[in-house]
């Protein structure tokens, strides 16, 4: 299939073709050449195949995806598409293969060095794009969060869960919408916030055919644009809803059978065999009952169950996919969104005349008390609860922010656990309004905004008097800004790093750190330091009186050893999954430098870390985006990283510096300022 296939300035594949197929099979191609590593890996993940190709450190990973059933969800999903989606699909993945036909990556040869000559490059089968979108979503959703709630109630007792209602998520983004900017027009921008890996998770492109022309940010692997795009009439942005979309079930299991709602019912079960390079093959088994695959504890005992849309209803949300490339207007997108299944995002979209919020996916009925727990299987709780129409399109009338924060209208509550700052932020910050109106340029000052909300409270609790506290009340009062230059957000950081740790070490809370029975895949929610740090104010509140607050408090900050800035310590940690392979050298595995930062976990600009464990930021915004409806060539956007997976690309980590402080770069859609690319195939 012919497609042209042209680079702005950062290397970003602008590509057109005369047909929808076309089209698709260059953006496999072009994703194939500039993403070749990075794919592959999500495709062996979606098969769960990654041992076979990285050696045991995949084996974790391989071993959850054979028990969630992740390939055979996707096969399913593929079976039941109508005949336009699965061209659609078949298209796209020719042209994986024929990018990735003779190409060699570095992370290849790397692995080939180490363990010797690895297995052959099969085909893509065209059901891998689906496997590649539930690798990017299948954890992405609560239910992890609802194992660490089990784990708490049963060590600690169920009153003791509520300690942690006020911990921000782990995973979100940011969004917000101008009814009408200094043009007259809407627009809209956010960033959305999930871990830094290398490669980056979105990939910016632009997709032209005789039926749309769109740019966006892409899954890479997956075609078109699902959660950010603009196509010149129409744009649309997400972020997570934060909602209990996929249920959790304790199981009791026997020999072929579970207990159910209304007695014993037969479960289905397998094995699935998984290769690990360098080591000796394992199998994995897998079960599944009446409400979902079993994805933790004992296969023949206690385990916990889950209800994945996707699964139950064989249904990703594919035809939304192509949909929103066609849209020609606000109510075009929500129309689209409402085919999206998985997972549940709150959606602004726009066009010239008006911005719609709305909330989009597949959601069972249940009360908010019914999402804290994993539902008994053997109760009446766990018969099947009906898919709930989830929001629909409201005029947005001046601004609008959603940022994973805890809905004021009780009825879009459809979550937990709520992200508590950046949202109030965020709002203060538009309404405030810029000098002469609100542009493209002028969205920095709400991504790049570095105030710490919560730094306040903690603050307060220090003794007056001490030099220290003085200190770090002076730094509250001209803002509590998080700026890597900073020396009062290194102090604030290290003091609050100390309290972590003494929280965490309370007696009370020891039995937390006991083994818990999820499995190892889940070991990072179950970090203890990590859960206080997020729900640090409310722990204080219920484990300590006043005085015993300030008391602690006061050790706290005499024993924090703070660096001279925030930078000094705060700095990027780009994650790889060669990194993970044991024994290979470390230049075998891509980097780029770890540059310092500004933001904290829950500031609008996000870069986000551990406290009580350490000041490098793993998870921030992997992409930010500012879609103008008056002019589309006004937008902005950027990534992390770069437009190449290729560490000897001067596009792998050119956009590295402008995220670092917060910025964006032009869109560039004029056909004659961008640069032909000859190196497409035919």
């Amino acid at each position: 299939m012919r497609f042209e296939l042209f680079r702005d300035d950062l290397g970003v594949p602008h590509l057109r073709a005369g047909s929808e197929l076309a089209l698709a099979y260059g953006q496999g191609w072009v994703t194939a050449r500039d993403r070749g590593w990075q794919v592959e890996v999500d495709r062996w993940r979606a098969e769960g195949r990654l041992a076979e190709r990285i050696g045991s450190a995949g084996l974790v990973w391989d071993r959850f995806a054979a028990r969630v059933r992740l390939a055979d969800t996707a096969r399913r999903v593929h079976a039941a598409l109508a005949e336009p989606d699965r061209a659609w699909l078949a298209a796209y993945t020719a042209g994986v293969n024929a990018g990735l036909a003779g190409l060699r990556t570095a992370e290849e040869d790397a692995l080939d060095a180490h363990f010797g000559p690895g297995p052959v490059r099969t085909p893509w089968p065209d059901w891998a794009p689906i496997g590649v979108f539930l690798v990017a979503h299948v954890l992405f959703s609560g239910f992890p969060h609802v194992l660490w709630r089990d784990h708490v109630a049963r060590h600690l007792g169920a009153d003791a869960v509520a300690w942690f209602d006020d911990a921000g998520p782990a995973s979100g983004s940011n969004a917000w919408a101008i009814a009408r900017s200094a043009s007259g027009a809407p627009l809209i921008a956010g960033d959305p916030h999930r871990l830094l890996e290398l490669p980056g998770v979105y990939q910016q492109v632009r997709l032209a055919c005789p039926d749309y022309d769109v740019i966006g940010l892409a899954f890479p692997g997956v075609p078109g644009v699902q959660h950010f795009g603009h196509t010149g009439e129409a744009a649309w942005g997400i972020t997570n809803a934060i909602a209990h979309h996929v249920e959790v079930f304790a199981e009791r299991l026997t020999a072929g059978s579970a207990e159910g709602p209304d007695g014993p019912e037969p479960t289905a079960t397998g094995r699935q065999r998984i290769i690990v390079r360098g080591a000796e093959t394992v199998e994995e088994t897998w079960i599944e009952t009446a409400r979902g695959p079993v994805i933790a504890g004992d296969l023949a005992g206690e385990a916990w169950s889950i209800r994945w849309p996707v699964r139950e209803t064989s249904d990703a949300g594919v035809p939304a996919w192509r949909a929103l490339l066609r849209a020609r207007s606000a109510r075009d997108v929500a129309r689209a969104f409402g085919d999206w299944v998985d997972p549940v995002n709150r959606v602004l979209a726009a066009d010239r005349e008006e911005v719609l919020s709305l909330t989009a996916g597949r959601l069972a009925a249940r009360a908010r008390g019914e999402r804290v727990l994993p539902t008994p299987a053997w109760t009446e709780d766990a018969h099947p609860r009906p898919w709930v129409a989830l929001r629909p399109s409201v005029v947005v009338a001046q601004h609008h922010v959603d940022a994973n924060e805890r809905p004021a209208d009780p009825a879009q509550d459809l979550g937990w656990r709520y992200a508590p700052h950046r949202a109030d932020r965020l709002r203060t910050l538009l309404a405030d309004g810029a000098p002469g109106g609100e542009t493209p340029a002028s969205q920095h000052r709400l991504h790049a905004d570095i105030t710490h909300r919560g730094a306040a409270g903690l603050v307060a609790l220090l003794p007056p008097g001490d030099a220290a506290a003085d200190r770090l009340r002076a730094w509250v009062a001209c803002g509590a800004r998080m700026d890597a230059a900073s020396g009062g957000a290194a102090q604030f950081a290290a003091y609050r790093h100390a309290l972590v740790a003494r929280v965490a070490a309370d007696p009370r809370l020891a039995p937390l750190a006991d083994p818990h029975p999820y499995g190892e895949i889940f070991d990072p929610w179950f970090s203890v330091r990590t859960h206080v740090a997020e729900a640090l104010p409310a722990l204080l509140e219920a484990l300590h009186g006043e005085a015993s607050r300030r008391a602690l408090a006061a050790d706290a900050l005499a024993e924090a050893a703070a660096q001279p800035t925030w930078g000094a310590t705060h700095r990027l940690h780009a994650l790889h999954a060669l990194a993970d392979v044991s024994g290979l050298p470390g230049d075998a595995v891509p980097s780029v430098p770890p540059v310092p930062l500004s933001g904290d976990s829950d500031t609008p600009w996000c870069t986000a870390s551990a406290p009580g464990v350490t000041d490098r930021s793993w998870r921030g915004s992997v992409a930010r985006w500012i879609w103008d409806l008056d002019d589309r060539d006004a937008s902005r956007w950027g990534v992390p990283f770069g437009a190449s997976g290729d560490p000897a690309s001067p596009h792998f980590d050119d956009q590295l510096a402008t995220w670092a402080r917060a910025g964006t770069a032009p869109v560039v859609t004029d056909w004659r300022r961008l640069h032909p690319d000859t190196e497409t195939p035919g």
